[in-house]
């Protein structure tokens, strides 16, 4: 009985010992996993297209968390004034082109009219009515998604006739590789500075991101900070400058007009959104001043130009 005694005492203590040892173990290997989850922050795995989404959001947001600030004649989003944009000649809303030295190099995709004036009837015939000559209408011919600058004017990068056209090849090898691209639209939004944008997303085809991506390693010299997050795609569609106007019947309107923004736009959404179309890529290069808008320069463009097909 006593050899029995301890061999139960012997095993106890081993049995003590082995689930001590785990036991730190354990707790161990949860301390280090929880420093390393700080320390090491986890990979995303949100696809493009959901970033995109979120980015959408966070743009939709704008509006109400800033107010109308186009109503006070605020500032862009690359903060000029609005002064500095446009001015009302005869009753006339003008764009006022500047310059740009050197000249931007943009790659941009471009929508054909096919597909670009009836987005441009709805938004006139929704907008129109209710702000005479203090809209200003992007030209349908020039509805185009800002993708990567070469230049741009808060970074000039000189460029040699030589070396543009290095870049044109360059950026040519890339459109060819990349397309056709499918793409529709997610919706369209106001923003604070008073800017109606049309915000797309892929059906199919090749992101935004990976031509952004593309077009980087393509265009080494290219400024390292570009002028938008690398999952957009959006258009322009118009910039409203003042305040809207009422017809006496609507007069109750005037009370509420971040509200009667938000109505208008979803009208807008009600009528273009979910608008679907094909896309095929070739390189024209344009070395006259064109004035494509982004923030109204004097553009010497190279354009990826994207022809939108049902």
């Amino acid at each position: 009985m006593a050899r029995v005694r301890n061999w139960w005492s012997h095993s106890k203590t081993v049995v003590l010992i082995w689930l001590t040892s785990a036991l730190l173990f354990y707790f161990g290997l949860q301390f280090v996993l929880r420093n390393s989850s700080l320390n090491y922050p986890s990979v995303s795995t949100m696809s493009d297209s959901e970033r995109r989404s979120k980015l959408y959001d966070k743009m939709e947001s704008d509006l109400n968390e800033h107010g109308a600030a186009f109503l006070e004649h605020g500032e862009t989003s690359q903060s000029l004034s609005l002064s500095d944009l446009f001015t009302l000649k005869d009753g006339i809303v003008t764009p006022v082109l500047k310059a740009a030295k050197p000249p931007v190099r943009a790659n941009v995709l471009y929508l054909s009219t096919e597909f670009s004036v009836p987005v441009s009837e709805a938004v006139r015939s929704i907008f129109s009515p209710y702000f005479d000559k203090v809209i200003w209408f992007q030209n349908s011919s020039l509805y185009h998604f800002s993708m990567f600058h070469a230049s741009h004017h808060i970074t000039p990068v000189p460029a040699t006739e030589v070396e543009i056209e290095a870049e044109a090849t360059a950026v040519e090898a890339v459109a060819k590789a990349l397309c056709p691209l499918k793409i529709v639209l997610d919706r369209v939004l106001l923003t604070s500075t008073g800017v109606l944008l049309g915000c797309w997303q892929v059906a199919s085809g090749t992101d935004p991101v990976t031509i952004r991506a593309k077009l980087r390693t393509a265009l080494p010299h290219a400024p390292k900070n570009q002028l938008y997050d690398n999952a957009i795609l959006h258009t322009s569609f118009a910039r409203l400058l003042g305040p809207p106007k009422f017809s006496p019947a609507e007069l109750h309107k005037a009370s509420d007009q971040l509200q009667f923004f938000h109505e208008l736009v979803a009208r807008l959404n009600n009528i273009i959104r979910g608008f679907e179309v094909f896309a095929f890529c070739f390189i024209v290069e344009n070395r006259e001043s064109c004035s494509v808008v982004m923030e109204l320069m004097t553009y010497d463009v190279l354009f990826i130009l994207l022809y939108f097909q049902k």
